[in-house]
């Protein structure tokens, strides 16, 4: 298995895409920590299922992260491989943005991913091993209208992963993110809404004339498909894959 033996610590994996990943590196042989939040029995259904740990930190409180990370490495052991990919979003013209939406939004889309870098890379250096892979967003090469905190935060984290990858390029640690078009998680589910308010448009027109006008397949990207993804970025064959900014968005970038 590509992953026995190893240790994952994957951001906003009790649901979606985080939770694929999850599945997907378990599957694969990988200790897992999972973190999120949700309802308390169903996670527990996860961590038997999975056979992980579960921690709730706050991704907006860097004590609770240094906290989360040193009881991944004393109940599990340093993370070998780590996904950034707990995320936040609100939809609003940047007039009548809510500054605090936009400090929580850069707060756990961007800077949690700083702090779990910076606290996971030493022991990777030190193993000569590590795969580092934040979950971006077609957002992190363009741009939406009403989205203007999401879209700093996902450049901001295809700029982190940059820097990343070549610090650590001579120590066996890659550093990638992934950037996918839209996929049909609780996060896009929920800013339908917003976007229905902000534009004056119908649920059905929002989904095909806003989400999926972009993407030329014309279809949602899925969680599995992402974890397929992520979980290749851990193979050895993926060693040369580094700095990488790996779009998933059916087409929507190549225009």
């Amino acid at each position: 298995m590509i992953l026995a033996g190893k240790v994952a610590l994957i951001t906003g994996s009790t649901s979606g895409i985080g939770l694929a990943i999850a599945r997907a590196f378990a599957a694969e042989g990988a200790k897992v920590m999972l973190n999120g939040f949700g309802d308390a029995s169903q996670i527990q259904a996860l961590c038997t299922e999975l056979g992980a740990l579960h921690d709730g930190a706050d991704l907006s409180d860097p004590a609770a992260i240094e906290a989360m990370m040193a009881r991944c490495s004393a109940e599990l052991g340093p993370p070998d491989v780590l996904v950034n990919n707990a995320g936040i979003q609100h939809v609003s013209p940047i007039e009548s943005f809510p500054p605090d939406k936009w400090d929580s939004i850069i707060a756990i889309n961007l800077t949690a991913a700083f702090h779990t870098v910076r606290l996971a890379l030493p022991a990777m250096r030190a193993k000569k091993w590590g795969r580092i892979i934040n979950t971006a967003s077609a957002h992190s090469l363009v741009a939406s209208p009403n989205k203007s905190a999401y879209v700093a935060a996902k450049h901001g984290i295809a700029g982190l992963t940059k820097t990343v990858a070549l610090e650590a390029a001579r120590d066996g640690v890659t550093a990638n993110c992934i950037s996918p078009g839209y996929v049909w998680t609780t996060l896009v589910e929920n800013q339908i809404p917003d976007t229905m308010q902000a534009r004056g448009l119908t649920r059905e027109q929002v989904i095909n004339d806003v989400l999926l006008a972009a993407q030329p397949t014309k279809r949602f990207v899925t969680p599995e498909e992402i974890a397929a993804f992520a979980l290749f970025l851990c193979r050895d064959e993926a060693g040369s894959i580094t700095g990488a900014n790996l779009s998933m968005d059916g087409g929507w970038t190549a225009a």
